[in-house]
């Protein structure tokens, strides 16, 4: 009888805030992902994938969980991980996997100025990261694009010097060369880049971006919008390359250390970025720019140059993450293991995403291939606190129809022309709330509209 074949190693190489149309494989005409494009040329492009909460920690925790973020109870950043949680690292640790993490966590502390607002997270509130852990809870509180520091498994101040994600890619590249082999290792890679520098107000790209990609093409939502693109974006596309470069960098060294054969990389990002255009800040809106994600896989099982069409979500990586490892999904996971795509054989694959939205509003979306239908409480207090998880009632605030209008210019959810439409997506919402575990909201209709759904 032929032996098995190894368990794969995982390493999630995971960035901050990264549109999907940063990377050549999806659009962008300047060249700034050779690596990247090359692994999608060899594995597998996830041709449209979004996040399932467009804000950093929500993300996170239904990353780590498989549960949206209203289940964990994560459903805005200030709120740690409840320690029950069972996340990826307990379910691949307890499967003989050695789990490691690297950079920003963002799930360790609560709201700021609560006594337990904290940078160097404690062992109980790492999510079962046990084996290895160099992690600041909110890496742009402890560094800047150059220079900064994080904390070790003992909590102690390990300092770093030069551009940010050359530093974070040193000490992933070291965690490498350092293991024995005797167990696969998992190893979660969290960039705070391309993410802006929140005390500087400002995307810091390697020193030269602005120059080096000066003559940018602005994405189509962009042009003509408002907001900081035209004096940011050059850093910006500066902070994917350097992601880029330093992808290649331990490409190489797996390479070199003879595991790329049976290591299995994911590449994809928390939300997007819509550079002040949708809202008063960057991201927490239902658009494509806050929403679209890069998603690269290749590995064992996952290889070939394939591309897949079929709308995936951020909450389908862990069940996915799960059988790369041979370990069967717990029912809790709410995503769905993306392989049978591959396989040909999910035949039953969901029609649209679900994504909750928090902090500038409390809001709901879907989005299918053809449209884009959200809800919101509109009594909010953009990031005062007010905000809620989730209510009985929400008001219907965009209609977009994606394929006449894919920059997302005509919001067509007063149009009483589509009142079919609106009230047949209205129905989709709401049963995917309901799988989420959310009671069945009222939903009213926007202003200029006539019947709800």
């Amino acid at each position: 009888m032929a032996e098995p074949a190894p368990r794969p190693n995982i390493i999630v190489f995971f960035s901050d805030q990264q549109r999907w149309d940063t990377l050549g494989c999806y659009g962008q005409p300047l060249p700034v992902t050779p690596n990247l494009d090359r692994l999608a040329a060899e594995g597998v492009r996830f041709v449209h994938a979004f996040t399932c909460q467009p804000v950093c920690g929500p993300a996170r925790a239904c990353l780590q969980t498989g549960r949206y973020a209203t289940e964990v109870g994560v459903f805005r950043n200030g709120i740690a991980l409840p320690p029950g949680e069972k996340t990826l690292a307990h379910f691949l640790s307890g499967a003989g996997y050695e789990v490691g993490y690297i950079g920003k966590w963002h799930l360790g502390s609560n709201r700021p100025g609560d006594p337990d607002r904290i940078q160097a997270v404690p062992p109980e509130r790492r999510g079962g990261y046990t084996d290895y852990w160099l992690a600041s809870d909110t890496l742009e509180f402890t560094s800047h694009g150059y220079d900064g520091h994080m904390f070790d498994a003992q909590m102690r101040q390990v300092d770093f010097k030069g551009y940010r994600v050359d530093c974070l890619t040193d000490f992933a590249l070291e965690y490498l060369r350092t293991r024995d082999g005797r167990r696969p290792f998992f190893l979660f890679l969290s960039y705070i880049e391309p993410h802006f520098q929140n005390d500087h107000q400002h995307f810091e790209g390697p020193i030269g971006s602005k120059e080096r990609f000066a003559g940018f093409v602005p994405p189509g939502d962009l042009v003509g919008a408002g907001g900081d693109w035209r004096e940011e974006y050059p850093d910006y596309l500066g902070c994917c390359a350097s992601l880029d470069e330093n992808l290649g960098r331990l490409r190489g060294e797996l390479d070199r250390l003879g595991l790329s054969g049976n290591t299995l990389l994911i590449y994809t990002s928390d939300h997007g970025c819509h550079f002040k255009t949708r809202n008063s800040e960057y991201k927490r809106s239902c658009h494509e720019a806050s929403i679209r994600i890069p998603l690269l896989a290749c590995g064992p099982g996952l290889r070939g140059g394939v591309e897949v069409d079929e709308l995936v979500s951020l909450i389908d990586l862990p069940p996915t993450l799960l059988t790369a490892a041979g370990v069967a999904p717990p029912a809790s996971m709410r995503g769905r293991a993306l392989q049978p795509l591959l396989e040909g054989a999910a035949t039953d694959w969901p029609r649209e995403v679900f994504v909750q939205i928090s902090e500038d509003h409390t809001g709901r979306a879907i989005r299918t291939k053809k449209w884009k239908y959200s809800v919101w409480v509109p009594s909010d207090e953009p990031y005062s606190g007010s905000a809620t998880a989730s209510s009985d009632v929400y008001v219907e605030q965009c209609l977009y129809d994606l394929e006449a209008d894919p920059h997302e210019r005509r919001n067509l959810v007063a149009d009483p022309a589509y009142a079919s439409t609106r009230a047949h997506l209205a129905e989709r919402l709401k049963a995917r709330m309901a799988e989420a575990g959310e009671a069945v909201p009222k939903i009213l209709p926007a202003a200029g509209t006539t019947s709800a759904p």
